[in-house]
Formats: C-alpha cells, sequence, structure tokens
C-alpha cells in the first residue's frame, strides 16, 4: 500500500526540476554574430555592421558545404548599440545571437570620439562574452573589416583573431586584448588601454567580392598595423613597429621576436630570434619622486649571419651580446618617450607607484599623466646566445677569402 502512496509523491516532486529547455530556440531561428563592426552614423550616433555566418556554406561534410559566401553583413543605426541590434531584425529574418561573437571593430573616428558609450552593452549583454576581441580600424571604416574575406579561413573572423595571436607569438608587436582587457584599463588610476590597429590595403573596392576568393594574390589584404593608444576612452594615437613591439616587451607579454645590429660596417648584418624573455618593472623613490627600473633578461639564437663572424669564437659572441642588449634598451626607451608624449601610461607604471607606496600615489593620481611624462626611466638588458644554428661558421668566411 506505501507504494501506491511513494510514487505518485515523488513524480510531484520531481516535476519542478524536469522542466526542460525552457528557453530553448532552435538553431535554424538564429542568427549566429561572428563580428560587429562599429562606425560613426550619418543620421544616428552609430552605424552597426553586423557578419553573420551562413551556416551552410561553411559546414564541412562530404558534399564540402555550400558553394556560396561563408557570410552575409547587414548594416543598422541607432544612437545606441541596443538600438541598432534592434532595428536590425527589420532586415534579418531571425534572433540575433551573440555567444559566438568573437571579434569587435570600431573605425578610427568613433575610437577617437571615445567608447565609453559603447562599452557597457558590450559588458552587460549576458549573451555576450567579454573575451570577445577588440580592434580599432585604420583609416577605412569598421564595416569594411567586417565584410572582407579570407582564402585561407573559411570564416574571415578567423583570419584576423589568428593574426594577432601569430604575430603576438613570433613578431612581437601585437597582442590579444579583449573586452575585459580593456575595461581593466579603462578603470584604473594607474594603466591606460591599449588596442591592437587593423587595415586594408590595395585594392579596397575588392572587399567583399566573391571573385576575390578565386584569386592566388589577394588584391585586398587584412594585415595588423600597429597599437591604438587610448586615454580617458579616447584614442589619443598609434604606436608601431619597433615601438609597438617595445610596448609588448615592456608588459612583459613578448613570445618571440628578431633584433638585428650591425657588424663589420653592414647595417643588419646579424640577426637574434629571441627563445624566451623575461620582463620586471621596479620602483625605487628618489627625492619623493618615483624612478622606474625595467629589467629584462632573454636568450636567443642566431638566425642570420650575413657577414664574415665565428660564432665559435666566445669573445664574439659576448660582443654580440652587448650589441643585443644596447639595441633592445634603445628601442625600449623609444617606446616610453612616445607614449609619454601622449602622457598615456600604458605601461602599468602608475600601478606599480601604488604597490610602491600607496601615500605617494594618493598625491600623483590625479596628475598622473603629466607625472609621467616626466617619469624617469631607467632599463637594464641582460641578453645571452645560446644557440648559433646548424652553422657555425657562415659561408662569407670562404666567400670573401
Amino acid at each position: 500500500m506505501r507504494k501506491i502512496f511513494v510514487i505518485p509523491l515523488l513524480v510531484v516532486l520531481l516535476l519542478p526540476i524536469l522542466s526542460a529547455c525552457w528557453n530553448q530556440k532552435e538553431l535554424t531561428d538564429l542568427a549566429f554574430i561572428m563580428a560587429i563592426g562599429i562606425d560613426k552614423g550619418e543620421h544616428k550616433k552609430f552605424d552597426v555592421s553586423f557578419q553573420i555566418v551562413n551556416p551552410g556554406n561553411v559546414s564541412s561534410g562530404q558534399n564540402g558545404g555550400g558553394q556560396g559566401l561563408p557570410i552575409a553583413v547587414y548594416k543598422s543605426s541607432g544612437d545606441t548599440l541596443t538600438e541598432a541590434a534592434r532595428k536590425a531584425t527589420k532586415k534579418i529574418s531571425r534572433r540575433l545571437y551573440y555567444a559566438h561573437t568573437n571579434l569587435i571593430v570600431v573605425s578610427e573616428e568613433v575610437a577617437r570620439n571615445g567608447l565609453l558609450d559603447i562599452m557597457d552593452a558590450l559588458d552587460r549583454d549576458p549573451e555576450f562574452r567579454t573575451t570577445t576581441e577588440l580592434v580599432v580600424m585604420r583609416g577605412g571604416s569598421a564595416e569594411l573589416l567586417v565584410s572582407a574575406l579570407a582564402n585561407l579561413d573559411k570564416m574571415p573572423v578567423n583570419k584576423i583573431t589568428k593574426e594577432i595571436k601569430v604575430t603576438e607569438a613570433m613578431f612581437g608587436e601585437n597582442m590579444r586584448v579583449n573586452i575585459d582587457e580593456f575595461l581593466n584599463g579603462l578603470v584604473s588610476q594607474g594603466k591606460e588601454p591599449i588596442v591592437n590597429g587593423f587595415k586594408i590595403t590595395g585594392n579596397k573596392e575588392m572587399v567583399g567580392a566573391a571573385n576575390e576568393l578565386q584569386h592566388t594574390r589577394t588584391e585586398a589584404v587584412i594585415a595588423a598595423d600597429g597599437l591604438a593608444i587610448f586615454k580617458k576612452g579616447k584614442l589619443v594615437g598609434w604606436i608601431t613597429r619597433e615601438k609597438a613591439r617595445g610596448v609588448i616587451w615592456i608588459l612583459d607579454r613578448v613570445k618571440s621576436t628578431s633584433v638585428n645590429i650591425d657588424w663589420n660596417g653592414k647595417k643588419d648584418a646579424i640577426t637574434m630570434a629571441l627563445l624566451r624573455s623575461k620582463t620586471k618593472v621596479s620602483v625605487k623613490i628618489k627625492n619623493e619622486k618615483p624612478v622606474i627600473h625595467i629589467a629584462i633578461e632573454d636568450e636567443g639564437w642566431i638566425s642570420e649571419a650575413n657577414t664574415n663572424v665565428d660564432l665559435m669564437n666566445p669573445t664574439e659572441i659576448e660582443k654580440i651580446d652587448r650589441l643585443i642588449e644596447k639595441e633592445i634598451k634603445r628601442q625600449i626607451l623609444a617606446t616610453v618617450k612616445e607614449a609619454q608624449k601622449m602622457k598615456a601610461d600604458i605601461f602599468g607604471f602608475g600601478e606599480s607607484v601604488h604597490r610602491k607606496d600607496p601615500k605617494l600615489w594618493n598625491k600623483l593620481k590625479e596628475n598622473w599623466g603629466d607625472h609621467f611624462a616626466n617619469l624617469e626611466v631607467t632599463v637594464e638588458v641582460n641578453s645571452f646566445t645560446r644557440r648559433e644554428g646548424i652553422r657555425t661558421k657562415p659561408f662569407w668566411s670562404d666567400f670573401n677569402k
């Protein structure tokens, strides 16, 4: 008799937790947003472009997927991102879905006006991932970048995110910056945020054209181009080339790069490829003023020696190391001076001062930009050549005889 009452009771108790997927959505009802481009609007504050994946054209089954383009781009306008996104539904037959968004692109014009009015929407939406990468489009519209196609990657957005990852790992002039990291720099009193810059070179009229994918030589090339420097949420300038690498070096984000030095009167005759690097930033207080000390220790190998040099001679190797140290130090100091001109502490020196002496920081933080511009910075580099490659004697030794 007990079973007669117990079983119905268990069923009743389990019903509330067996509600299945109350917010279930069919895949065919969703538009997967892979990238968003934000430009200054003509009639509204923003023109927002949505890169939407076409699943049938990127699937990798036996038939190789469809023959159409992998993405479609729709544009909408609004005084806020929310308004623009909701107005876009007038043009799109599916519900916009942001869980797979990998990239936010803002135009240089929008960045110079400030990103404060767009960051809250990106940070607040629970469907949106704050690990999404943020980039600035140089000399063009964000719509252009999110509309571009790529030969090697089915999804164009992957071309950009992978390019940042690869250049960070191999060249050291860029680094991945997501929404979370930008916001952390934005609210910090002792550090300003940086963002990767991108540009499109070549024939821009070919951007988004289907026949661009039929060429072995791409006419419109998407390329990483420097670091955008922000202050109080507004773009104030750019740091490029070796100075951009200096930023990554100071932030201890360099994984690999190369350094050239002159030898025997020949410019850039020897190249050291970095194997590993470690940067430490410390603070000393001198006459009630902070002094920043940057210590870098790196190891590398000789990847090129386009001159007559004896790589088996320890004295020559030591001389190479000292020249490498001198060159790295020059690049680091040039980078610091460039940032000081903008009064933008992108290195987090202010945070280091705060940790070292909170009382002193309280006196300096209100006008930290001015203090940073006149900050004394010293650099110490210790470089070590660990390998010489598979050839210890360059052919130049015999060639010059």
